[in-house]
């Protein structure tokens, strides 16, 4: 049994939710820290059900590659702060100055935001095929989600295909010494790549692409039209109403809900005109519902401190504020249920070893 036949794609939305929001919130060092351990925890039993970690890998080494280069980044092109750690040269442009613990700090923070977004993706996405995610959709935006999907699967399969291309090659005795000992790896990747495009238009093709949409008549196309500009309108005047004008907060409270409310009847007329077959409804289980709710859990509860007791989040590494982080057991034991998957999925059995290498 694979990975995406034991836990609800929807399960695992809300897991993404709880898990990207802190990390895109925060540049908290020691609450990041505990993202990266939850996720990794949920990453590694994932890898042991899908062959498809091998592929994801490679972003996550590529993210651990800028985290490392960030760092150096930072503290050669940011001079401000007040722990000085050495000076290099003024007379050298840009990277002349002093080096500050602070920026040190700034640019350690900023990688782990990185890796710790791919970490979260990479996870989510061998979790969860986009086939199933296709599936969610809504129907006004089935098209752009095919599209999408196919983005997103791209370029893990290519890193496959280049994968076992380079170990068939190295089977064979090729060795890469120069630029033009990669012909043998690149050329039988092209062909592989315009292979799969060929198979996934004729898959599509087969399958009725599109799905049967009714067609709108002139009157309800020109309504949508002027729905989706006056939305847009009400919304952006909304936003610059609260933003400039804060005693008028209600009325572009109004507008955005005007507009919100447009723009979704918009989206919900076209998508009702969208017709797709369901031939069956995956079922939900224990763990199913015990992720869902304690990732909604963990969303809500990160919301709720980051509305009600915004100071338990920040970290900024210049003055006036400290450069040493700030730890909340609160927040640390809601970033941990990120772990919870992977430690309910527990050890791989024989039978799942099977059917993978199958």
């Amino acid at each position: 049994m694979t990975t995406q036949e034991t836990l609800h794609p929807v399960a695992w939305l809300a897991w993404l939710a709880a898990a990207a929001l802190p990390a895109l919130s925060t540049r908290n060092p020691l609450y990041l820290s505990l993202i990266l351990l939850a996720v990794g925890i949920t990453y590694m039993a994932l890898g042991r059900r899908n062959p498809t970690v091998r592929s994801w890998s490679a972003f996550v080494r590529f993210g651990a590659l800028l985290w490392l280069l960030t760092i150096p980044f930072a503290m050669l092109t940011s001079h401000h702060g007040t722990i000085v750690l050495f000076r290099l040269p003024a007379s050298w442009p840009i990277i002349g100055g002093a080096i500050t613990l602070e920026a040190l700090l700034y640019g350690f923070t900023s990688g782990l935001v990185l890796i710790a977004l791919l970490l979260i993706f990479a996870a989510f996405n061998i979790a969860v095929d986009q086939a199933r995610l296709l599936r969610l959709t809504p129907g006004f935006l089935y098209q752009a989600g095919v599209i999408t999907g196919i983005a997103v699967a791209f370029v893990p399969q290519m890193i496959a295909a280049w994968q076992s291309i380079r170990e068939a090659q190295q089977v064979r005795g090729h060795t890469v010494r120069g630029i033009r000992d990669l012909l043998p790896l690149i050329l039988p990747l092209l062909v592989t790549a315009l292979e799969r495009a060929m198979q996934l238009a004729e898959s599509m093709e087969a399958r009725g692409f599109g799905g049967q949409v009714l067609i709108a008549t002139p009157r309800r196309r020109l309504a949508h039209q002027f729905a989706l500009l006056g939305g847009l309108g009400l919304l952006g005047l909304g936003l610059a109403v609260s933003g400039f004008l804060p005693g008028m907060r209600l009325v572009g409270g109004l507008h955005v809900a005007g507009g919100v409310a447009l723009m979704g009847w918009s989206f919900w007329d076209v998508g009702r005109r969208s017709k797709r077959s369901r031939y069956h409804n995956w079922p939900w289980s224990r763990l199913d519902r015990v992720v869902l709710m304690l990732g909604l859990a963990g969303t809500i509860a990160w919301i709720a401190v980051a509305l009600l007791q915004p100071g338990w989040l920040h970290y900024f590494p210049y003055a006036p504020y400290s450069p040493w982080p700030t730890f909340n057991p609160v927040v640390g034991a809601v970033l941990l249920l990120l772990a919870l998957p992977g430690v309910l999925l527990g050890p791989v059995d024989e039978e799942s070893e099977v059917v993978i290498h199958a």
